[in-house]
């Protein structure tokens, strides 16, 4: 999955999340950029990709 990430990246997507409920995290992939990962985080936010988008995640951890 992160392989599959990497190639939307590099083909031209802004932003990508790989979401692990196994292991509470998720990885944020963006151009020319460092892979953010979180730990269990309550809410990711698409800015400035995709403005005002929130995704809720506090259901997934538990």
């Amino acid at each position: 999955m992160q392989a599959k990430l990497i190639e939307y990246i590099d083909n031209g997507a802004e932003l990508g999340w790989l979401i692990n409920p196994q292991d509470q995290q998720v990885e944020i992939y963006r151009p020319n950029q460092s892979v953010t990962i979180l730990q269990a985080p309550d809410r990711i936010a698409g800015d400035p990709v995709l403005p005002g988008f929130v995704l809720n995640l506090p259901w997934l951890w538990q």
